[in-house]
């Protein structure tokens, strides 16, 4: 692994999991970049950046033990880019509705036609079963206005959505 790789593990939710991934890793020799990690249902999902700690099938051995204890499965893929490689965003945008299908799909293409860059997206379903919640937050970003996207998304207060559009605050220095 000369370069960036992304590893992702994916399985069933329980403690120990980042630890005992991170810990192989690292007797492996590998460098850890940027990682994303997060319960998804019942399920935990790793994404993280590694390089180092020899060739792909050394690490993949590596963690072979481990993945195969906590029944996770193990993908690793060469990435083009490195640390760093992203933007920063600018806006989040906070979505809220009776949960339907097409919520996401209307949301995001409305963004994209704006040139709205989605650099992270979460969400939920809250409420019952009878009465289910969908929930989203979205990370992102624009060169254009607050307004010009909040007037954008106006046309989903239509479809019983609730849509909020704010600046991100980011402190560099």
């Amino acid at each position: 692994m000369s370069d960036w790789n992304l590893l992702t593990l994916v399985g069933a939710d329980r403690p120990g999991i980042v630890s005992r991934v991170t810990r192989v890793l690292y007797q492996s020799g590998c460098n850890l970049g940027e990682a994303s990690m997060i319960r998804l249902g019942g399920n935990f999902t790793i994404m993280l950046m590694v390089s180092g700690g020899g060739t792909d099938e050394k690490v993949l051995g590596a963690l072979a033990p481990v993945a195969e204890e906590l029944g996770l499965r193990v993908h690793l893929d060469p990435l083009g880019g490195g640390l760093h490689q992203h933007l920063v965003p600018n806006y989040q945008v906070r979505v809220m509705g009776a949960d339907r299908a097409g919520i996401v799909a209307d949301v995001t293409e409305i963004l994209a036609n704006q040139g709205f860059n989605i650099l992270e997206l979460e969400s939920d379903v809250a409420g019952g079963h009878e009465r289910p919640i969908y929930i989203m937050n979205i990370q992102g970003y624009s060169d254009r206005t607050l307004e010009s996207l909040t007037d954008a998304l106006a046309v989903l207060a239509g479809r019983d959505v609730s849509v909020d559009v704010s600046p991100v605050d980011v402190m560099i220095g």
